[in-house]
């Protein structure tokens, strides 16, 4: 008989999993510029780990035309679907030898993104990642940084959020994770993300490895901060 899992692990997708973010920023410029506004990356920093609704509400408020705001929705999701479907998008280094040492060992795992669910698809069928549940923007009331979604996803898995992993990169992410009582390991991507009680800070998914017990640190990696 097989034995029941004791953990699980949820994924973000944005940065942690995929190296979206440069992706994003040339759709988020090319959107500004018809906005008739400029684009920098510390705009881009403003909206990590956020949902569409956000990102459009600062973008519109930097923006020089006045545009609905389902109009910029659809501009930004169009852009970045087509340009994943054109390019595929970067696999972050470690991201798929960990997923495959999380499925070896059994552990349900599940994605929890502020994204849209077409982008979501998108990924995944350029990807070929695979997941037990999934849980983006169209399933949440109230996206990250509410621990709305990632107390879905523990749902979703079967397991109490204290019993589940959760891998994030952004403020936003954590935030979310930490409210919903989970064990969250930070992967910052562009906004630096602080040791705190509780939370594990590490560099790179590189450094970090899945057995039954759940994520750790590999030996001989430090966590920052640590």
């Amino acid at each position: 008989m097989t034995q029941q899992a004791s953990t699980a692990v949820l994924f973000d997708m944005d940065g942690l999993l995929i190296d979206s973010e440069p992706l994003w920023l040339q759709v988020e410029t090319a959107v500004m510029a018809r906005l008739g506004a400029e684009w920098t990356e510390a705009d881009q920093a403003q909206l990590i780990g956020g949902s569409l609704d956000r990102s459009v509400r600062y973008m519109l408020s930097r923006a020089a035309r006045a545009v609905p705001a389902n109009v910029v929705g659809e501009w930004l999701m169009s852009g970045i679907a087509e340009l994943v479907r054109r390019d595929g998008v970067p696999i972050q280094p470690g991201a798929r030898e960990l997923l495959a040492e999380v499925a070896a060992a059994g552990l349900p795992h599940a994605l929890v993104t502020s994204s849209e669910r077409r982008f979501m698809d998108q990924v995944l069928a350029s990807t070929g990642l695979r997941f037990d549940a999934l849980v983006c923007a169209e399933d949440v009331s109230v996206t990250k940084p509410d621990p709305e979604a990632y107390l879905l996803a523990a749902k979703l898995v079967g397991m109490p959020p204290g019993d589940c992993f959760a891998l994030d990169d952004s403020p936003n992410g954590v935030a979310s994770a930490e409210a919903a009582g989970c064990r969250v390991i930070a992967v910052p991507s562009l906004v630096p993300i602080p040791p705190a009680p509780g939370r594990t800070v590490v560099r790179s998914l590189l450094g970090l490895r899945a057995d039954a017990d759940g994520i750790s640190v590999r030996p001989g990696i430090a966590p920052l901060g640590g």
